[in-house]
């Protein structure tokens, strides 16, 4: 999407158990934020809309409170997509350079052609993401325009989703009287956020702890080179807490993010905390202890999916920068440190950064999605924006006609 100087631009991360929005306002400097706002969510499950009817007033109430803050009204916003049906895959494309340069078009051509790839007629393309050019044999090519060559090749990560997914999604945010500007994947939006250009070059991981999902994004020489999604996280070691503690969800999640602590060896035996009796009678006193003792074997298995998950990637030895943590669950006490022994390299909790105005109450973990919406457009003007239409309904003999067509 085209951003300049002056455009309020609005994000909206619709978490399962919360959605936060975001207005900021480009300047020369970059990107001020203006106004945010979060409700709880309802109708959302691992990413996914259950329920149209109580996803939109959620969607709908964040907005809202971040108009009132930035004082302004919106009408268009850029939303995250997350949940297991998202696929990441590594593809190659080549084209010929028709021109005594390399332009736009024929580095257009040559990510299209790395879309040749089959996927189901239920899916859809989210983002074709270039890793690195390689000019008549020459690698390591970051931006080929304006170069001199004849054969163009590129190496892409291709992000795909579910079409029903996506549209569920819009026509949420529709119901707000709102339109969707572009829809991007979520952990690449954390990762614009929370992870330095110098930490991409080297080598890192983002692993961004959610409600419904824990989404996984691996960096590699400044490029996207791995994403998964895995349907474990933070809701998780809320019901763990309820069943333990034989309380309501609600009070679980608040102990949870009050008192919670992923490590028991942090704290210590003398804490005493309060927990609602389920009877209405006064609250019952127990040593903080208990919530780590509950929450460490949860997040513990949890990361070491996600640990399985970089080794099956085979970029594991390609992260030392180590890993930033992100989401709500990233705020509690000791999930760092149990970070670091689960994965075995650097490990630190992500926040937003290169953003001005309103940071005191948006530097937190929890806003990583929804600011790096808006980072995202500013950063990367040049990409694409999602469009259903380019895939639904077309035949791979159709993508194959509409790419012989570009070349020829």
């Amino acid at each position: 999407m085209t951003v300049k100087i002056g455009d309020i631009l609005a994000g909206v991360d619709i978490g399962s158990s919360k959605t936060c929005a975001v207005i900021g306002e480009v300047t020369p400097e970059g990107l001020n934020i203006i106004g945010a706002g979060s409700s709880p969510s309802k109708g959302i499950q691992k990413g996914a809309v259950t329920n149209i009817d109580a996803a939109a007033p959620c969607i709908q109430s964040a907005i809202e409170v971040a108009e009132v803050i930035a004082n302004c009204k919106i009408s268009s916003v850029i939303v995250d997509i997350t949940g297991s049906h998202i696929q990441g895959i590594n593809s190659n494309g080549v084209a010929p350079v028709k021109g005594e340069e390399i332009d736009d078009a024929d580095i257009a051509r040559v990510l299209e052609s790395a879309k040749a790839v089959a996927i189901p007629p239920d899916r859809e393309f989210l983002h074709v993401l270039a890793q690195e050019y390689i000019l008549d044999g020459q690698p390591n090519i970051r931006n080929p325009k304006g170069m001199t060559g004849v054969r163009l090749e590129a190496k892409v990560h291709i992000v795909t989703g579910a079409i029903n997914y996506a549209q569920n999604i819009i026509k949420c945010v529709r119901r707000c009287n709102v339109d969707v500007a572009d829809i991007v994947l979520s952990s690449l939006a954390a990762s614009e956020a929370v992870i330095s250009d110098d930490e991409k070059e080297l080598g890192c991981a983002l692993v961004d702890v959610g409600s419904g999902t824990t989404d996984l994004a691996i960096w590699s020489k400044g490029a996207l080179m791995h994403t998964h999604v895995i349907g474990l996280a933070g809701n998780h070691l809320t019901k763990d807490i309820a069943t333990g503690l034989s309380i309501p969800l609600t009070d679980a999640e608040r102990l949870k993010i009050y008192s919670g602590c992923a490590l028991a060896s942090a704290v210590s035996p003398e804490e005493i905390i309060e927990i609602p009796s389920p009877d209405g009678r006064d609250p019952r006193k127990f040593p903080r202890q208990v919530l780590p003792e509950i929450i460490e074997p949860r997040l513990e298995e949890i990361f070491e999916l996600v640990n399985r998950e970089i080794q099956n990637s085979g970029f594991k030895d390609s992260i030392p920068a180590g890993i930033i943590l992100t989401g709500g669950t990233a705020i509690m006490d000791a999930v760092p440190e149990l970070g670091e022994r689960v994965f075995g390299v650097p490990v630190r909790r992500g926040v937003p950064r290169g953003i001005g105005g309103l940071t005191d109450f948006v530097q937190n973990p929890q806003y990583s999605t929804a600011i790096g919406l808006l980072l995202h457009a500013v950063n990367h003007p040049d990409i694409s924006s999602y469009s259903p239409q380019e895939t639904k309904g077309q035949s791979i003999m159709g993508k194959f006609v509409s790419w012989l067509k570009q070349i020829v």
